[in-house]
């Protein structure tokens, strides 16, 4: 039995949707993330952070295993490459007070400052990157509030994992 029109035109429609916007999406250029080709410098890496348990340490350390880097956990040996984390903090400034002096903006400032050793020459010396982002603070939703900053520190933290590793790969 011969389907009707508005039937075919429909399962045409389903499959032609997604293929006009597969190529749409790749005719502006987009592409999904990958891993980063770090140089072969960085096979074997020893990362030395002065907070091992911050989000940007966390985050660097996977990105480096997603790019092929085999971490060291006991320090390694002479000819792998050393990331040493120098700074890691996030800090966090009052903008601006209402009438009645209760805070209702601040500053998140995320640094990291790190260092890029190779079998004792040094590749990167102390470079520093720093993230900065405003946020407003209601007293009413205090809860929430804490929650959007936790929820921004660990964003900024992930944009610092993303420019060191561009860094490192441009070695």
């Amino acid at each position: 039995m011969p389907q009707p029109a508005a039937i075919r035109s429909v399962q045409l429609w389903r499959w032609l949707l997604p293929a006009v916007a597969l190529l749409l999406a790749s005719g502006c250029g987009f592409h999904l993330q990958g891993r980063i080709a770090l140089p072969k410098s960085l096979a074997t890496v020893e990362l030395d952070a002065v907070d091992p348990q911050s989000d940007f340490t966390h985050g660097l350390r996977a990105s480096l295993e997603s790019s092929g880097s085999e971490l060291l956990e006991p320090p390694g040996t002479a000819d792998s490459a050393t990331i040493r984390i120098l700074e890691d903090s996030v800090s966090e400034m009052l903008l601006s007070v209402n009438a009645a002096n209760v805070p209702t903006s601040y500053r998140l400032t995320y640094a990291v400052r790190f260092t890029v050793t190779v079998a004792g020459h040094e590749l990167i010396s102390a470079e520093e990157h720093k993230l900065v982002r405003d946020y407003t603070f209601d007293e009413a939703t205090l809860l929430a509030k804490q929650h959007e900053r936790d929820v921004l520190s660990a964003a900024l933290a992930q944009q610092l994992v993303d420019v060191v590793m561009r860094r490192l790969a441009s070695l």
